[in-house]
């Protein structure tokens, strides 16, 4: 008889793991000869940006091309330079070639598809699902390949379980994502020039931490004022708790807490996006950091998860083929994503003591020192763990983009957030940062502002 396959037995085949330490060591080689050159020049990079401009249609944000070679907290470019990387794809990397992201790939490779989907999905798609519900007692959790996509099936998963109801509430200042639908929901209105309608959303007021009790209370009068002005008509509300785009306003548990209170009384579902709060607060869900989660009916993540999801409760499960797509995600972002997760969970990033709050909190002190160093030049900080943010001249757009782009040119990658005041935020490579890398960044910083 023939011995059945395991795949653990594949894994663990001492061929594939002297592969790895093989792969690994030559890499750790290369990562050993990095210096610490800021500016330098390279006629091929400029070509390919050129290139790229005619490709895309426009240029890219900044004269970035990887030469696919990092180490931790930093990143080689094809011109040269190293870069601090402090924005990390708008939070979807967790740091610049990591062995443990490196093996989960390898074994990626190994199984049998590149992709995953609703036809056909392995093994870890059903772990990572499994680990998702545990750590959020969510009941059911849906796999998709874009924040967006996730929380898209959001919103059908709210419409769907509200069938003629067609308004949504948000807060001002939201992001949800640029598809047609999400774009009517993000509160830009370059994001939907030219777009069709397709949702009515209404806006409420964001907490402001200057004047809680009046923020709330104005919060409240406005959500009252529309709920009788379109009775019975709300599918849902969406809420960022943290505003990734907004400029990194922070909301606080009391605010959450009433405005549940009030959506509970009118049977309207409540809808977390956290594609960008992520694994980055005290707790691996936003929700639970600020001890809402059993409340929640809907969470959505992604970026750092590298697979998205919606998760939710078991009284919105939609009818068959309402959600549904050839792409689940990557067979890659998958295992990467699982093990991602772990890594948090195992190397004490969570808690109040935890590894994000405690680089978060040594972070935003140094900012303080320049912005009282610097009063005029510098103002915050704001964000919380691995989301950090601080407002340069006032927030005035032009100069804010220029400090960026003296900040990229002296080594460190950040980017904006908000719009008036705009903001500079950074969101740390959880899986690679030190307190050296925050100590580098802080003197670029200060050396920029000069």
């Amino acid at each position: 008889m023939k011995e059945k396959f395991n795949k653990n037995n594949l894994l663990n085949d001492e061929r594939i793991i002297k592969a790895k330490e093989l792969i690994n060591d030559t890499i750790k080689e290369y990562q050993s000869k990095f210096v610490n050159k800021i500016n330098a020049s390279s006629s091929s990079m400029k070509k390919n940006l050129d290139q790229a401009k005619t490709l895309r249609g426009g240029r890219l944000f900044f004269p970035y091309i990887s030469s696919g070679l990092g180490n931790g907290s930093k990143v080689l470019l094809t011109d040269g330079s190293i870069k601090l990387d402090f924005i990390n794809g708008i939070g979807a990397h967790f740091g610049h070639s990591l062995e443990i992201l490196r093996n989960a790939s390898i074994d990626a490779t190994i199984e049998d598809t590149i992709m995953q989907g609703n036809l056909q999905q392995n093994e870890r798609s059903f772990e990572l699902m499994k680990l998702l519900i545990s750590t959020s007692k969510m009941d059911h959790c849906i796999l998709t390949s874009s924040g967006a996509m996730a929380n898209e099936n959001g919103l059908k998963l709210l419409f769907h379980h509200a069938p003629g109801k067609q308004r949504i509430l948000a807060f001002e200042d939201c992001f949800m994502g640029r598809s047609i639908s999400l774009a009517q929901i993000t509160d830009k209105a370059k994001y939907r020039q030219g777009l069709p309608s397709t949702i009515d959303v209404d806006y409420i007021p964001f907490f402001d931490w200057r004047s809680p009790k009046k923020s709330t209370q104005k919060t409240i009068q406005v959500i009252h004022r529309y709920l009788k002005r379109y009775p019975y008509q709300y599918a849902g509300i969406c809420m960022e708790l943290i505003q990734g785009e907004g400029g990194y306003n922070i909301g606080n548990t009391e605010f959450f807490k009433t405005i549940i209170h009030i959506m509970k009384n009118e049977k309207i579902p409540i809808l977390v996006d956290e594609v960008q709060t992520f694994g980055r607060t005290s707790e691996l869900f936003s929700s639970s950091h600020f001890n809402i989660i059993q409340d929640i009916d809907i969470i959505t993540i992604g970026k750092l998860s590298q697979a998205c999801a919606t998760l939710y409760r078991k009284n919105l499960t939609p009818e068959p083929g309402l959600i549904s797509q050839t792409y689940t995600s990557s067979t890659t972002a998958i295992e990467c994503g699982y093990q991602i997760i772990n890594y948090l969970i195992q190397n004490h990033h969570f808690g109040q003591k935890g590894k994000n709050i405690v680089f978060g909190n040594y972070f935003n002190s140094l900012l303080k020192k320049i912005a009282k160093k610097k009063p005029n030049k510098v103002s915050g900080p704001y964000g919380i763990g691995g989301m950090l943010a601080f407002t340069p001249y006032n927030g005035d757009p032009v100069k804010v983009n220029h400090l960026l782009m003296r900040l990229f040119q002296n080594g460190l990658m950040g980017f904006t957030t908000g719009s008036y005041p705009q903001r500079i935020r950074f969101l740390l490579p959880l899986g690679a940062v030190t307190n050296h890398d925050i100590e580098e960044a802080i003197q670029i910083i200060e050396h920029s502002l000069k």
